[in-house]
């Protein structure tokens, strides 16, 4: 890939965990309160089976325990443990938690992708987490226990999903938004007996409610979803990865925005930072130089055969 058609794609793909970044204005604004399983399965379930019902296409053979594997690990756990956090965590503590996972893909990747480790990723990842401290940190952000474990375990879960999408590929003749499909709609699934065992449907639903539903579900995960997968498909693991560090840029663009938060110099020095991050680890290390051939002192160059 060019380095043009890169940079297109990466920006197209960074698309998706900008979306992402609103979740938290979403969920705190617009939600019922303390129902993430209902967040969850509502945000990927109708979704899916949209996907599902317009692309009449299922999985064949391994593909179905396959699809299951990453409907669980992309979906179903992420975006539970995802609400799970930004229910009990600041959404600047759940960003920063959550950007761990450019280090857990840097790690599966080396073991399951056979990709080295380079310097330049070690230095991404630790300039990364840093400009997210500065980005969404605030002076007496709050810490809770179970926001810190729902946070790196969905950090687990998102990168393991990333590493075996990419190792498993797409099903030859099998289109993006049906590939999107089968993952919504196996988290949905998963996540329904869960959300009526332990949260239940809500007595009410307020027009706002609703809408915060349908944005989460067509733009947060079909949409964003589709975007997310096509760059799994054309970019590294590990470059995809250091994408999402969009969603806590854009969850402090949003706070600054709609709800009418302050930037001081340290986030807009953090915004840098994570910039730098995303460029340094985009960025591939230059082709070693081709070998110089050493000749004799007037030796003539050899003659091309002919024949």
């Amino acid at each position: 890939m060019s380095g043009r058609r890169g940079a297109v794609t990466s920006a197209v793909t960074a698309l998706a965990p900008a979306v992402w970044g609103s979740t938290y204005v979403v969920t705190t604004e617009f939600l019922p309160p303390d129902r993430p399983l209902l967040a969850s399965t509502l945000r990927a379930l109708p979704a899916g089976l949209i996907l599902l019902l317009v692309t009449r296409t299922l999985p064949k053979g391994s593909w179905w325990w396959r699809a299951v594997v990453l409907g669980v690990l992309n979906i179903g756990a992420f975006f539970s443990l995802l609400f799970l956090a930004a229910y009990h965590l600041p959404g600047g503590v759940a960003a920063l938690v959550m950007s761990a996972q450019p280090m857990i893909v840097l790690v599966l990747s080396s073991l399951l992708l056979n990709d080295r480790i380079r310097a330049r990723h070690l230095v991404s990842c630790l300039l990364g987490a840093a400009g997210v401290g500065l980005l969404v940190l605030q002076p007496g952000a709050g810490l809770d226990g179970i926001g810190i474990a729902a946070g790196l375990l969905g950090a687990l879960s998102m990168a393991s999903g990333l590493v075996l999408t990419k190792k498993w590929g797409r099903p030859d003749g099998v289109g993006l938004l049906a590939f999107t499909g089968w993952q919504l709609a196996v988290g949905g699934l998963v996540l329904t007996p869960f959300t009526l065992a332990y949260e239940g449907l809500p007595d009410r639903l307020t027009w706002s409610n609703l809408g915060g539903f349908a944005y989460l579900g067509v733009i947060g995960a079909l949409v964003a979803y589709a975007l997310w997968f096509r760059g799994v498909a054309r970019l590294p693991a590990l470059a995809v990865s250091f994408l999402s560090f969009a969603s806590p840029l854009c969850a402090t663009v949003l706070g600054y925005l709609v709800l009418d938060e302050t930037l001081r110099p340290l986030q807009l020095l953090g915004a840098v930072a994570v910039i730098g991050a995303v460029v340094l680890a985009q960025s591939r290390a230059a082709a070693p130089p081709a070998p110089r051939v050493v000749r004799p002192a007037g030796a003539e160059p050899p003659r091309p055969r002919r024949g």
